[in-house]
């Protein structure tokens, strides 16, 4: 069994190891613990990353809309 908990730091309170030692009961357990991280800001770190992910999003195609051509677009019948 797996279990995935998102908490801020200063969440952490007794309710929350309370809660994973119900949950596993007597079962050994892997307890890790990692900070959320910006992917594209890690991946920018390095400038070949960087030049290599811009030019990905520049290449992508592109499409403007007033609001009513959308309007008009997602109206339109099938």
């Amino acid at each position: 069994m797996e279990a995935l908990f998102k908490v801020k730091a200063s969440e952490l309170d007794q309710r929350l190891i309370d809660s994973i030692k119900k949950l596993f009961r007597d079962k050994d357990i892997i307890i890790k613990v990692s900070a959320d991280f910006d992917e594209t800001a890690f991946l920018s770190f390095y400038p070949a990353n960087e030049k290599h992910i811009l030019e990905n999003i520049s290449a992508e195609p592109a499409a403007t809309f007033t609001a009513k051509d959308f309007q008009d677009y997602v109206n339109k019948p099938e």
